[in-house]
């Protein structure tokens, strides 16, 4: 898998993802079931997913690229 986030979007999904994990334990009620709390969670896990290995595969999907290139 060939990385197709830069640095800034590597950060602000690390960001959002972890945000948005702490939301859905702490708010959202994701313990109990709640629907809104299990999508935070799992919208959250991607992000953070995504952000740590440097791989969007929506990005993939769609041709598209945050990564700087290298010509």
């Amino acid at each position: 898998m060939k990385p197709n986030e830069n640095g800034i979007d590597r950060t602000l999904r690390l960001i959002l993802g972890v945000v948005l994990l702490i939301a859905s334990y702490m708010w959202l009620g994701v313990a109990a079931g709640e629907i809104t709390g299990i999508i935070a969670a799992v919208i959250g896990a991607v992000m953070l997913i995504t952000g740590l290995v440097g791989f969007c595969p929506a990005y993939r999907l769609v041709g598209m690229s945050t990564c700087k290139v290298n010509h």
